[in-house]
């Protein structure tokens, strides 16, 4: 009688594990979906960046695993400078450089960087939010 009890609890333990790992699972794939479904989804405006009063912008943008917060600073309708304040992604650094496109061409809309898209992509929709306030 003893080993059947024990039987039972442990049938029950492993059918709570599967349980609990397949909502995680559902969970994290449904945080994936999310993500992919946002960077597929964004798209920029085309500013007219010499209208944009002289000053420094913070604008930000997060799609699940991807976060970036900027500080965009522009001076006689250029810009001239951005600083990446924070950028949470998992093998994205190498997006970061994509500020120094965006400063060289005058436009939000530059090419991603290889290797690096969506963070490129989440980059650049934090520094438009930051000149669209």
């Amino acid at each position: 009688m003893k080993s059947k009890k024990k039987l039972r609890v442990i049938l029950v333990t492993i059918c709570m594990i599967i349980l609990v790992t397949t909502i995680i699972f559902i969970n994290y794939m449904g945080r994936v979906n999310r993500y992919r479904e946002m960077v597929n989804n964004i798209d920029y405006e085309d500013i007219d960046i010499s209208i944009i009063p002289d000053g420094t912008y913070i604008g930000e943008c997060n799609a699940e695993f991807i976060y970036a917060k900027v500080e965009v600073t522009v001076e006689e309708g250029r810009i001239t400078d951005i600083k990446i304040l924070e950028h949470k992604n998992d093998r994205g650094s190498a997006a970061e450089k994509i500020t120094n496109e965006i400063i060289d061409k005058q436009m939000i809309d530059v090419d991603a960087i290889s290797g690096a898209t969506n963070s490129s992509k989440v980059i650049k929709k934090a520094v438009e939010n930051a000149l669209l306030g």
